[in-house]
């Protein structure tokens, strides 16, 4: 296993994230024989799905365990017992128990993961992440809005809580665009390897509205999540509600405003500039209205 830096939100301290499946990452990234099974592995649902259906099944739940105590995992913040879910996604795709989570005050994050900052792009300015780069537009295909944007990048890990949620009272416009796309690891290693990883995955895009503007949450899809299951319903939608989730696979959240709607925190700011990721819990506060 590899290990990538992060900064600790609660201690203010470099942690370590240890990157599951290092060797098989390794393989399919950095070897040619990995790279010429990418139209199998990576291009099209079929992997993806077939690993959702092996995790969907009884026979998975012994593998529970080992994510459970792996460091990050908290499994006792499940609001059931590990041993009482049927299979490995539903322990995966699992609820919090009451409290677990709570909703900070101005602008929340939308998922438990690794957030980084990047302030003031516009449709076409690269922005990097672990050594890839991709901008807006490749993010919207092609259909991104004008102007200059701040974006938070929220980055889940297998052991994170993998429901995500509104960052703010606010209203959908419209239906989530779905973008299909192919199913790369969002891995430090594969986000090394595979420069516009969030351009290319599936993508579903909700466009909503707040009281300080409208803004974009989009999710990303990526390899093992053979699905991202939205859960809301309606237009209207509370801050820290329940938009949806993602089962197996870690996977990312971008959340996208005008520039300088959101007054993001001085602390996520300063690490994203050095170029760290920081960690954060759903419902954390991580700004207010600007």
């Amino acid at each position: 296993m590899q290990s990538v830096e992060y900064i600790d939100r609660a201690t203010g301290r470099r942690a370590v994230e240890t990157v599951m499946g290092d060797r098989a990452l390794r393989f399919a990234y950095e070897t040619l024989l990995g790279r010429t099974l990418w139209p199998v592995l990576f291009g099209s649902r079929l992997v993806s799905s077939l690993l959702g259906r092996r995790y969907d099944s009884p026979r998975s739940r012994k593998d529970i365990a080992a994510l459970a105590a792996t460091p990050g995992c908290r499994p006792e913040e499940a609001e059931r017992p590990v041993g009482d879910y049927a299979s490995f996604n539903d322990f995966f795709t699992r609820r919090l128990r009451p409290g677990a989570r709570p909703v900070g005050e101005g602008v929340v994050s939308p998922a438990d993961g690794r957030l980084r900052l990047f302030l003031g792009a516009d449709a076409d300015t690269p922005f990097p992440l672990k050594g890839a780069t991709r901008s807006l537009r490749g993010v919207f295909a092609a259909d991104a809005p004008g102007g200059r944007y701040d974006v938070a990048v929220v980055r889940l890990a297998p052991v994170d809580y993998h429901r995500f949620h509104f960052p703010c009272d606010c209203t959908s416009d419209g239906p989530v665009r779905v973008l299909p796309g192919s199913y790369h690891s969002v891995n430090p290693i594969a986000l090394l390897r595979r420069p516009d990883v969030y351009a290319e995955n599936e993508r579903q895009v909700l466009k909503c509205r707040a009281a300080f503007g409208d803004f974009w949450l989009v999710d990303v899809g990526a390899f093992g999540v053979g699905t991202i299951v939205q859960t809301y319903s309606g237009r209207t939608h509370a801050k820290g509600g329940e938009k949806g989730y993602f089962k197996f696979g870690g996977s990312t959240v971008i959340f996208v405003a005008h520039a300088g709607a959101v007054r993001f925190d001085g602390d996520l700011v300063e690490n994203s500039a050095a170029g760290l990721e920081t960690r954060v819990l759903c419902g954390e506060r991580i700004g207010d209205a600007g």
